[in-house]
């Protein structure tokens, strides 16, 4: 197994400058074992760690770091959106009473029937989030 990427190392990777702002939240997302945050969750995270940043700047660094691979944003429903470490090809449960996303991992679900593609459209990827309580 390979030793965790830096922050540094993993900006780089991405061709993202290393900003003060983006280093600090590249060590709070990619430091631990794979998580789904929001971006109210990092924000706090942040301030509570004395990292000096805008809610603004979290969403764009969050999406950034998506455009880049380094994420993956989960839209759960119209009102909830997590942004994912994990970004190998996988499922979700939504826990409805506590907002917790889970990892499924993807070879547990199989799919079939998939209805025809319209004309010069290919498949992008599958999400899949099942809902419990």
């Amino acid at each position: 197994m390979l030793p965790p990427k830096s922050p540094l190392q993993i900006l780089r990777s991405a061709d993202l400058r290393p900003t003060r702002q983006r280093l600090s939240l590249a060590k709070m997302l990619f430091d631990e074992c794979d998580q789904h945050v929001t971006a109210d969750w990092l924000y706090n995270k942040a301030l509570s760690n004395g990292v000096s940043v805008s809610l603004a700047t979290v969403y764009n660094t969050l999406n950034q770091f998506t455009k880049k691979g380094l994420l993956r944003h989960i839209i759960v429903d119209s009102n909830s959106s997590y942004f994912d470490t994990n970004t190998n090809h996988h499922h979700h449960f939504f826990f409805e009473g506590t907002g917790q996303l889970k990892d499924i991992p993807s070879d547990v679900i199989k799919i079939h029937g998939i209805p025809l593609l319209p004309d010069g459209a290919t498949i992008d990827r599958i999400d899949i989030i099942i809902r419990v309580r």
